[in-house]
């Protein structure tokens, strides 16, 4: 399956997706299939303040427990509430309604250091 190529990609497979000065922030299929099934999704509240490299918060499977990185500093604006009451929409559908939180960014230009969907996949998905 290839990456979707509207979004940026990082090394610790979280997608981003710019739109205006919100980036919204998920998990790769890839990322779905090294954890199996989701069991639960801990994301900061609205309202939270984070800088680059941070984490946003985690998912849980029947195999581990992931935190979830920020490449981008924000200001967490909308969390998937969704996930609360089943969680396994992320295994289902990561790229849509899987999607974890919506962080308000100020500098967007860290995105640019970022894999495109070219490269995650040469490198993930090869």
């Amino acid at each position: 399956m290839s990456s979707p190529n509207d979004r940026k990609y990082t090394e610790s497979h979280e997608w981003l997706k710019l739109e205006g000065d919100t980036v919204t922030l998920g998990i790769t299929p890839f990322a779905v299939s090294e954890l199996t099934d989701i069991t639960y999704v801990e994301m900061k509240p609205v309202g939270s303040d984070f800088g680059a490299g941070d984490s946003v918060g985690e998912v849980e499977s029947v195999k581990a427990t992931s935190d979830i990185y920020t490449p981008v500093g924000g200001e967490v604006v909308e969390i998937n509430e969704a996930l609360n009451d089943d969680p396994s929409l992320v295994n289902e559908d990561p790229l849509g309604a899987g999607w974890l939180v919506k962080l308000k960014v100020a500098d967007a230009s860290g995105l640019d250091a970022l894999m495109d969907s070219g490269a995650y996949d040469e490198k993930y998905n090869g």
